[in-house]
């Protein structure tokens, strides 16, 4: 019993010391998808902020693959010492789901830091659909069917989500096309190699406002600030139709707790710092309230979001081949 007790002292006492001194040296911030996509995008900014209250530098790595996997799993194979993070999205709720054969569970295996920002979507299409608004993509859609190519950033992204949600609601199918991030698949759709891509804000802004796509309709409750004229999904007739596309903060699973604490404190003072809030709101992205930047917050939102998206992948099955 003494033993067990000095062991847990000693512990104690060793990841205090390492919270007292950390960080000494570069953090490295994994980006599980391709730079330049709406993830990336974020992380960049959010890396230059946290920087300021940790007096080091972060270096943003990406890890492209369908669905984040490999970046999550470089995740899980790292040192839980505090300079390795990932930042995910919304699609971290859904990977188990989607690819049940993997050996992490979200749930279990990772340490939380917290909540960075939510980012709406919107439903975009290259120029030469012939649907200038969403009433006319609907009948299109309805008469095309099949061989309308809807890209994604990968299975289980959150651009792949808002396909199944859209397909589901609309009750009809579409050609999938995932990619290895929104970056290349918005290019191939301003190319006009596919039709299609529901994606986030910080993809899909700037080729808005430059007229290269056509622009259906935002996924949020209410229209963007940033396109005050695009009338939501839900108020052309999809009743209910939102996705808010979070992003969030993870440490490999062992990280000690002080550690953790001193990146969830970084956390919560980059969403204060004005340069990260303006960068933000450029982008059409919303700094999450600090009360959601923390371990315990992140654990239970993102356990309410698999209750929520594991249902409907299991209804959409049949889209998703």
């Amino acid at each position: 019993m003494f033993k067990h007790i000095m062991a847990a002292t000693l512990l104690l006492s060793t990841q205090a010391a390492m919270a007292g001194s950390y960080p000494d040296h570069a953090v490295k911030l994994i980006v599980p998808f391709s730079a330049g996509g709406p993830t990336d995008v974020v992380a960049r900014h959010l890396a230059r902020a946290m920087e300021k209250d940790l007096k080091q530098t972060i270096v943003v790595e990406n890890r492209p693959s369908a669905g984040g996997i490999v970046g999550i799993e470089n995740l899980t194979r790292s040192a839980p010492d505090g300079y390795t993070l990932l930042i995910h999205n919304i699609g971290m709720s859904t990977v188990k789901s989607l690819n049940p054969q993997l050996q992490f569970d979200p749930q279990k295996d990772f340490a939380y830091v917290g909540e960075v920002a939510d980012v709406p979507m919107t439903l975009i299409g290259k120029k030469a659909l012939p649907a200038g608004d969403f009433d006319s993509l609907r009948t299109y859609l309805q008469t095309h069917r099949k061989s309308i190519n809807i890209s994604n950033a990968g299975i289980g992204t959150a651009s792949h989500l808002c396909a199944l949600m859209l397909m589901s609601t609309l009750k009809l199918d579409m050609t999938m096309v995932p990619y290895k991030g929104a970056a290349p698949a918005l290019t191939d759709l301003q190319g006009g190699q596919v039709d299609l891509l529901c994606d986030q804000i910080t993809t899909t802004l700037s080729p808005i406002q430059a007229h290269r796509v056509q622009t259906y309709g935002s996924t949020s409750r209410n229209r963007l600030a940033s396109l005050p004229d695009l009338p939501t999904l839900s108020e052309q007739g999809l009743n209910n139709f939102e996705i808010s596309v979070w992003h969030a903060i993870y440490a490999p699973k062992g990280t000690p707790v002080p550690v953790v604490n001193r990146l969830s404190q970084a956390l919560q003072a980059a969403l204060s710092d004005q340069e990260f809030k303006t960068s933000m709101s450029k982008l059409g992205a919303v700094p999450v309230d600090p009360a959601r930047a923390t371990p315990a917050s992140l654990k239970q939102h993102l356990h309410s979001q698999i209750s929520l998206w594991a249902p409907l992948i299991e209804q959409s099955s049949a889209y998703l081949k």
